[in-house]
């Protein structure tokens, strides 16, 4: 693997050190989004919606208090503190909370993309400078020697720009997989807000009648 590395230059150790950093954020982002935020929200929303139809306020609120650790029964919780209080009130608390949550769910991820753009200009940069080597060697040499000049400085330019594009193309990939994880939860956290916004305003006006 070092030959490798060697064969294309300084840029191959600063792109494969793009990878490493890319490949921990990917696999900490994965575990986050796809194992610690793994929840059935329509059955978890399910529950809080049973235990309201049934105006059992603090049931549904100790049944957020067990979705503590997600998004959701966080959001779901400050909605509920809310109850009785005027619509505008539980929107805002809903809407407060989704903006906190947010940049939870989508922290770092945008890195992957930064990361791709990244491999793919250092593998054209080390591309152009292998080729500089290569055409500025060639000027000075002697027949003899231009061949051997010539063949170092493209294999130069050729091997950083595949391992440029061999570290970016998974980075795009881990990027659009997180990326869409992420928009999928708010999605669904807006969903069920918008919901118990719905069911809270409906419950409070039938106790005013």
């Amino acid at each position: 693997m070092f030959e490798l590395l060697n064969s294309g230059g300084s840029f191959m150790y600063v792109i494969l050190f793009f990878s490493i950093v890319a490949l921990a954020l990917f696999c900490e982002r994965a575990v986050f989004l796809y194992m610690r935020l793994r929840l059935n929200m329509d059955s978890a929303y399910s529950k809080v919606h049973a235990h309201l139809a049934k105006k059992n306020y603090r049931a549904a609120l100790e049944e957020c208090n067990n979705l503590a650790h997600h998004p959701l029964g966080r959001t779901l919780k400050a909605g509920l503190l809310k109850t009785g209080k005027r619509d505008k009130e539980i929107e805002q608390a809903l809407q407060e909370s989704i903006l906190r949550e947010v940049p939870l769910v989508k922290k770092n991820i945008n890195y992957l993309s930064l990361f791709a753009n990244v491999a793919t200009l250092l593998g054209l940069l080390g591309t152009i400078v292998g080729l500089i080597a290569a055409f500025s060697g060639v000027s000075d040499a002697n027949p003899a020697e231009k061949q051997a000049i010539l063949a170092s400085g493209i294999s130069i330019a050729m091997f950083t720009t595949a391992f440029g594009l061999i570290v970016s193309i998974p980075c795009l990939v881990g990027f659009y997989l997180l990326n869409n994880r992420g928009d999928y939860i708010i999605e669904k956290i807006d969903e069920k807000a918008l919901s118990l916004f719905n069911v809270l305003s409906t419950l409070k006006r039938q106790g005013q009648e």
